[in-house]
């Protein structure tokens, strides 16, 4: 494999082909705005924040114990403890790479690595769950033992600091264990796959990164591997893990949703590199019908609690939705990199979906506490978890600090330190721009020409995203392409040139092609105003209801914001009255971060009452209830800010004042 020395080399994903070029951390900067706030405090309380409970319940201590001899005593944490380590250095290093050389998160990362480096074996054999005295044999319980899951974080956390400074003693351990990989699952080896798909994106990442062919080779190798029964069959049944079919003969993603969007991802990979298109071609027909059939509306995954999984196809309950940020963050890792093969926006608007209401809710403001599952509707008010203990529950009712399982955590913090990588790109014809922040880009044209360029905008909360050219060649015609979002679909969205002609766009690219020069404005226009939306009638959980979106915000309903004494549950909307924008003012100096919703009236909150049977005929259905007839409206805030006001009750989806036909629902 070739390494191409064209590229931004401080990137999260770096193919060697494909339609598109990715722009990395040293080409793009996020510098205000909605992800801006939230990548500082990434960057100063969630990284500590993490570190400290990781080593406050033994994660971190784990590879001191296997080195001393003593980790069947004392090992704590669940067979995977290990890859929210790697995911945490993983996080550092990116993070590092935004700070300069000489950030304090380098030295931090020195000090993580040599605390880990010594539990590695001779033969580059490293986890401290399995191969010592007391312990299961290596490799004796691939279903569950997540070894190779483990390298896979591993090596992401390597590749990323060689990425940013260089090949560090982190990547060396990396390296190592990925050279043990390939001879224990060789062609010569276990003919065997994880139980948790990750591995295979990373091997291919290692591959780019060294140009080593042999990472490449067996990345492929557990692709083709996976769904041929190599593993048991578990209480969920073989799909649980993908173990059910080949990947190229599926056409949906199903069981366990991180894992089945881990593999996908790798699974495109593998296919960019090999110019394996039937490869390509099967996860973009299992993207498709997932995002058309099992997806929630905040681009949420998973709607099972039981195994964590994919449900069948319109089965997205909104009181039991799972949705577990760790499928966000893989659903946003696939999208990409489909983004890159194809330059198909559709990927970038599933990814600004999932972004903002998926990985920015799980975090609380402080970035110090998150939810695991997201659900839709929280239909009792939550309890505070206690600040310094685990919680035991993924389904917490409000964020907690730290979990059993805490893979959520450290997967945001990841996501959040590499986000300004998935905001641009570039190809022959010019750059890019797929997810709109306050940013400064610079970067090189094919051939060598320098463009550089500035971007302002209020976005979320506001639609206008204004590009001011800084730097372009003088006598060379480029393409500037923009995003527009399919959110925008009904309405008008308008780009303006640097010749003042303002011309209505479509939702998918809108492009402007000249001989730029310095001080150039491009402005995009994006109808932000909030609308009704309306589910799919097969998704039987929430027909009769409707939900509020502005832009790429999905809205809901908080018992925080409801006069005193109700939830969200008594509450009636009627769509044909549209939602509106109006002043909020915030309870107790509480604010609610961007611009605040009011839906219009009537909306009827409906007192509850007992009937002696909760079944009753159409004409005497009244009976259950009494309108009282109120029609101020509610406030409905961003789905992304619910729960940072205390407990509270909440839903998405609000069933509607009458029933409403297809047809009036404007299908």
């Amino acid at each position: 494999m070739r390494k191409n020395t064209e590229r931004s080399t401080v990137l999260p994903v770096a193919p060697t082909r494909g339609r598109l070029r990715p722009l990395g951390l040293d080409e793009v900067r996020i510098t205000g705005g909605f992800w801006a706030r939230r990548r500082q405090v990434n960057a100063t309380a969630t990284l500590d924040h993490c570190r400290d409970w990781m080593e406050r319940v033994g994660w971190i201590g784990n590879f001191r114990a296997a080195v001393e001899g003593r980790i069947q005593r004392d090992r704590r944490g669940r067979e995977f403890a290990d890859s929210d380590v790697y995911k945490l250095l993983e996080a550092m290093a990116w993070a590092a790479a935004g700070h300069g050389p000489d950030s304090s998160l380098d030295a931090e990362i020195a000090v993580l690595t040599d605390t880990i480096a010594p539990a590695q074996e001779a033969d580059g054999y490293l986890n401290t769950a399995f191969g010592r005295p007391g312990q299961q044999a290596r490799y004796s319980d691939l279903e569950w033992g997540h070894e190779l899951y483990c390298y896979g974080h591993l090596i992401q956390a390597g590749v990323a600091q060689t990425r940013a400074r260089g090949e560090g003693e982190l990547a060396k351990v990396a390296r190592r264990a990925a050279d043990h990989v390939c001879v224990a699952f060789g062609p010569a080896g276990i003919e065997g796959v994880c139980g948790h798909p990750e591995i295979e994106t990373a091997l291919v990442e290692l591959a780019r990164a060294t140009g080593e062919q042999r990472y490449l080779d067996q990345a492929a190798l557990f692709v083709e591997r996976r769904g041929h029964g190599t593993l048991t069959d578990p209480e969920f049944g073989r799909a649980y893990y993908q173990d059910d079919m080949p990947v190229r003969e599926a056409t949906v993603l199903r069981g366990h949703a991180v894992r089945a969007l881990y593999l996908a991802a790798g699974a495109v990979d593998v296919a960019v590199e090999t110019r394996d298109e039937n490869l390509l071609a099967a996860v973009v027909r299992q993207w498709e019908a997932t995002v058309a059939r099992r997806t929630y509306v905040t681009g949420g995954m998973g709607s099972h609690h039981r195994d964590e999984s994919f449900g069948d196809d319109f089965v997205l309950p909104p009181d039991r939705a799972y949705s577990e940020t760790c499928a966000g963050v893989a659903s946003v890792m696939l999208s990409w990199r489909l983004l890159l093969a194809t330059g198909e926006p559709r990927y970038a608007d599933l990814a600004e979906r999932t972004l903002f209401n998926v990985v920015a809710t799980s975090p609380a403001e402080d970035g110090q506490s998150f939810f695991y599952a997201n659900t839709l509707h929280r239909r009792r008010r939550g309890t505070v978890p206690a600040p310094d203990a685990e919680s035991p529950r993924a389904e917490s009712s409000l964020r907690a600090p730290w979990f059993a399982v805490s893979c959520c955590p450290t997967n945001v913090a990841r996501t959040l330190a590499l986000l300004p990588a998935y905001l641009a790109t570039a190809d022959d014809q010019g750059l890019q721009l797929h997810q709109y922040a306050d940013a400064e880009i610079t970067t090189s044209l094919t051939g060598g020409d320098t463009v550089a360029l500035t971007v302002r905008t209020g976005y979320p909360s506001d639609g206008t995203v204004s590009v001011r050219i800084d730097r372009s060649p003088e006598r060379r015609p480029w393409t500037l392409s923009l995003r527009v979002p399919a959110w925008a679909a009904g309405a008008t969205a308008w780009l303006v040139d640097p010749d003042g002609v303002r011309r209505a766009v479509a939702p998918g690219t809108a492009a402007v092609t000249r001989r730029f020069r310095p001080g150039d404005e491009i402005r995009l226009e994006l109808p932000v105003t909030p609308r009704w939306i309306t589910p799919d009638p097969r998704i039987d959980a929430v027909r009769g209801t409707a939900a509020v979106q502005r832009g790429p915000l999905v809205y809901c309903a908080e018992s925080v914001d409801l006069p005193k004494g109700r939830e969200v549950d008594a509450v009636r909307v009627d769509p044909s009255v549209e939602p509106r924008d109006a002043p909020y003012a915030p309870q107790d100096g509480i604010g609610v971060e961007n611009a605040v919703l009011v839906a219009g009236g009537p909306v009827v909150h409906r007192e509850a009452g007992d009937a002696p049977w909760p079944y009753e005929s159409i004409a005497h259905s009244a009976s259950a209830g009494t309108d009282t007839g109120e029609s101020t409206g509610i406030v409905l805030v961003p789905y992304h800010s619910w729960a940072n006001r205390g407990p509270s009750t909440m839903r998405v989806w609000l069933p509607t004042a009458k029933s409403f036909t297809d047809d009036e629902a404007g299908r």
